[in-house]
């Protein structure tokens, strides 16, 4: 079969024939890839700067995908921390950590979506009591985990929606996906009074936005709960001490690790169905796998998806 096999930090992996998979333990089988999305998840995991990843090298990178099992049934499956990832004609997933997937989707679609769509589905549903009539501000809504953070939050009930991030021109778009309101970085304090962030960037601006959101809001006793999901703008975030002393504030996180696995298993059939009915907007490319090393550094607005 073929792969694409990473073999040096700061390389692409390159496309290459590679030994067949092989179904070694219980509850494993060995599974066609159908679609596999290309994601900061598998970079980061492949590259070892994720904190799930061991970063041992050679390997095929491919944290999910979507498979068509033995029985000919398509399946959406989620690797552990694997050296035989979902970029290769086959690999060998965990049944436990799989779902089936409905009859008619389509495999480039849900693959494009699970991952980031998964992000702050988990948070809303796991991580926090979240409740109809509830306000949320996404920030870092301009990429593809934040514009599926919009839409996500209005299919759960969200009263209203408010949409950050830097890129003026992206935010104009998002409205049309269900942001009631956008603003930039520097007019955060404008969603002051939202009862849940979810935070895709960290690092500086977060910390910058915590002040004058705090100070903003009408009564600072009513909770806030600031949800930590991704870090794109940096891995620490310098929070001040009054941030935490003078107002009802909560920072927790949602990720690998603070939900438990069979929790997020039983998420996906949801989210996939959400995908599947067009309830969520997805922007997808197919990428044939032979041109992996051009899509691994592309700089595009849509999910690149590796096709056989």
């Amino acid at each position: 079969m073929h792969a694409a096999v990473l073999s040096e930090i700061g390389a692409p992996p390159a496309y290459r024939t590679h030994a067949e998979p092989v179904a070694a333990n219980d509850g494993e089988m060995v599974v066609e890839v159908l679609a596999a999305a290309l994601h900061h998840l598998t970079r980061a995991k492949a590259t070892g700067a994720h904190y799930s990843s061991t970063g041992a090298l050679p390997l095929v990178p491919g944290a999910d995908a979507v498979v068509r099992d033995p029985a000919g049934r398509l399946r959406y499956a989620a690797l552990d921390d694997t050296k035989l990832g979902t970029f290769a004609d086959r690999t060998v997933i965990d049944v436990r950590r799989s779902v089936v997937l409905p009859d008619g989707v389509d495999p480039v679609r849900i693959a494009a979506a699970m991952n980031p769509g998964m992000s702050s589905w988990i948070a809303l549903r796991r991580r926090v009591a979240f409740t109809p009539g509830q306000r949320v501000l996404v920030i870092g809504a301009t990429g593809n985990a934040g514009r599926m953070a919009v839409q996500i939050a209005k299919l759960f009930g969200a009263a209203h929606v408010i949409a950050a991030g830097r890129d003026a021109k992206r935010l104009a778009a998002l409205p049309a996906l269900g942001a009631d309101e956008t603003c930039t970085f520097d007019r955060i304090d404008r969603a002051a009074d939202v009862d849940v962030v979810l935070d895709f960037v960290w690092g500086a601006p977060a910390a910058d936005a915590m002040i004058p959101m705090l100070t903003a809001r009408a009564d600072r006793s009513a909770p806030l709960t600031w949800i930590q999901i991704g870090s794109m703008a940096g891995a620490t975030a310098p929070i001040p001490s009054v941030a935490l002393r003078s107002s009802r504030l909560q920072i927790v996180g949602s990720g690998i690790g603070s939900v438990p696995a069979r929790d997020i298993i039983e998420e996906l059939p949801g989210l996939a169905a959400a995908v599947a009915e067009g309830a969520i907007d997805v922007r997808a490319r197919a990428v044939p796998l032979a041109e992996v090393a051009r899509a691994w550094t592309a700089d595009t607005d849509e999910r690149i998806v590796l096709v056989p």
